[in-house]
Formats: structure tokens, C-alpha cells, sequence
């Protein structure tokens, strides 16, 4: 599990914020820095009928800057590709160390399948989010206290490829308006049996009675492809007091 520094973070926009975490052959990750430029991800659109555009830069400057990826081969064809290349050999045997490759199959489609989301608050029990989010009598898929501590911890499988740059993005809106963009780099993984685990920085929810109330929110989890692998909309709320 990694480790990292504990900070408060209201719910406000946060334009461009990307963290790295890298692979281990143990299936937890660490922090690292971001070291590959991530492709734009499709555009969707909110219930709210804004479009969810920061996923990608939304203006033709940042659209010009994103690396154009070649065409993804399958596992096996790029080892055998470059079995001549001592560097590169080194290097995929270092990524693939922890990989079974009778499990690799012809198709080039990395297949990554997100089992579970969980949030972890200091002093409460962990509240594990069923995939996909199933919402409570009153449409919510959690509720959380204000002022209150926490942070996300992500379970996921990786076979068939390598998946590079895999990322989580969240969107949160409150009344229709935006108070949360946030983009956090996970790293490239190798496929392997056992699940991979991601623990995020700690957040604090916002506090106070403005703070308080219905909250509505897209999560994805896209690669440096553009293909998405958990795209959700779900509610939630934040109350004085924890249900």
C-alpha cells in the first residue's frame, strides 16, 4: 500500500491535478512522478447537461500537445518484437516479473476490470462501494460527514496487456455547479492473477451548513488509449452527523 502525506482538500475545482503511482510486483503501488503525457480521453456528458470536457483539455492548444500513441500490439508479439533490443528485453522483463504469460491471450486489448472502491475514514469501519454503485432509498451511493477525513482505496485486475497510463478522474456538482475536477495518474501495470490495490492521498470533506446537503459526481477509469474501463454517475450526500 503506498504511502503518502495527509492533506485537506476542499471540494473545489482543481484544474490539472495529476499524481503518479507505479506498479510493484506484489500488487500494491507507490508514488512516483508522472513521466508520460496522457492522451485525451472521449468526451461524455452530465446529467446536468454540462459536458465533461476537462477529462481531455477542451481547447485546441492543450488538444496539440497530447502524444499521438502507435498502434497497441499484442503481449506476445512484443516480445518477440523486440527480443533483439537488450533494453528494452530488460526493461519488460523488470515490468513483467510478477505476470503470467500463459494467461496472455493474442488479442492487444489490455482488459482491466475495477472490483471495488472502497473509502476509508480514520475511526469507522471501511465502507466498500459495490461496482457498480448501487444507490440507497433516498438515490445515494454514500453518505459522508462534513469536515470529516478520508481517503480512497482502489482494487483492480490487469490481464491479457500492459495497460499504460491508467488514470481515475472524478467530477463533482453540487446545484449544478462544478466543485471538483480531479485527475490522478495510477502508472502502468503488467497483467497478473492477483488484484492490484491503490490508496490515495487523504481528503477532508467541506464543513459547514453550505457545505452540507446533495452532491452529484462522474468517476472513470481511462488509459493513455483513450479506452475506458469504468465510466459511472452516481449521488452522494454530506451531513452534519455520519448516518
Amino acid at each position: 500500500m503506498s504511502t503518502s502525506a495527509s492533506k485537506e482538500v476542499a471540494f473545489n475545482v482543481v484544474e490539472g491535478e495529476e499524481r503518479t503511482v507505479w506498479g510493484t510486483n506484489d500488487g500494491t503501488v507507490s508514488q512516483g512522478e508522472l513521466s508520460r503525457k496522457m492522451s485525451c480521453a472521449s468526451i461524455c456528458s452530465t446529467d446536468g447537461g454540462e459536458e465533461d470536457d476537462d477529462d481531455c483539455g477542451d481547447n485546441e492548444d492543450e488538444k496539440s500537445r497530447h502524444v499521438v500513441l502507435g498502434p497497441q500490439l499484442a503481449l506476445k508479439e512484443q516480445l518477440e518484437k523486440d527480443k533483439d533490443d537488450e533494453s528494452l528485453r530488460k526493461w519488460k522483463e523488470q515490468l513483467l516479473a510478477g505476470a503470467d504469460l500463459s494467461e496472455v491471450g493474442e488479442n492487444p486489448d489490455p482488459v482491466v476490470k475495477i472490483l471495488s472502491i472502497t473509502i476509508i475514514t480514520p475511526g469507522r469501519p471501511d465502507l466498500e462501494l459495490p461496482i457498480p454503485l448501487v444507490p440507497n432509498a433516498k438515490g445515494y451511493a454514500f453518505a459522508l460527514k462534513d469536515g470529516s477525513r478520508y481517503r480512497l482505496k482502489f482494487s483492480f485486475t490487469v490481464s491479457n496487456n500492459i495497460v499504460s497510463g491508467l488514470r481515475y478522474t472524478n467530477i463533482v456538482w453540487k446545484t449544478g455547479v462544478r466543485v471538483e475536477n480531479k485527475k490522478v495518474m495510477l502508472g502502468t501495470f503488467s497483467p497478473q492473477k492477483e488484484p492490484y490495490t491503490c490508496e490515495l492521498e487523504e481528503e477532508t470533506t467541506p464543513a459547514g451548513f453550505f457545505a452540507r446537503g446533495s452532491y452529484s459526481a462522474k468517476t472513470k477509469f481511462v488509459d493513455d488509449d483513450g479506452k475506458c474501463y469504468l465510466d459511472r454517475s452516481y449521488c452522494f450526500e454530506i451531513r452534519k452527523d455520519w448516518p
